[in-house]
């Protein structure tokens, strides 16, 4: 009996495939519960609050939220070579990984179809 557990073959990002990576990987955040925390973040609380001021459902929460975006940097950094992984190091949130990822890649993909659609 199979236990549900198959593994995910998972495309590398190139400047070529953007945009099929990018569909694997909207259907692989999907199936995990994450592309929401990854198209929209989720709200840090302020560095003045300390944690000790939410309320147990606003811990709760905010750990939950956490774990998520994790676990969505998780899928993504494995789609991505040691390049790009350099790209993007330095971006403090899972949104902003995603955002630089979409400019950097999906302006070379319109670069590359207009030079295709001149020749």
């Amino acid at each position: 009996m199979a236990n549900g557990n198959a593994q995910v073959i998972i495309l590398k990002l190139t400047k070529d495939n953007y945009d099929n990576w990018c569909i694997q990987m909207r259907a692989l955040l999907g199936s995990q519960d994450v592309m929401d925390i990854v198209e929209d973040g989720y709200i840090e609380p302020a560095s003045k609050e300390p944690e000790g001021t939410l309320t147990e459902a606003q811990t709760t929460t905010l750990k939950a939220d956490r774990k998520r975006d994790c676990k969505a940097k998780s899928i993504i950094y494995q789609g991505l070579d040691e390049a790009t992984f350099e790209i993007i190091a330095s971006s403090k949130s899972l949104k902003e990984v995603w955002d630089t990822l979409q400019k950097t890649y999906k302006g070379a993909d319109k670069v590359k179809r207009i030079r295709l659609q001149t020749l």
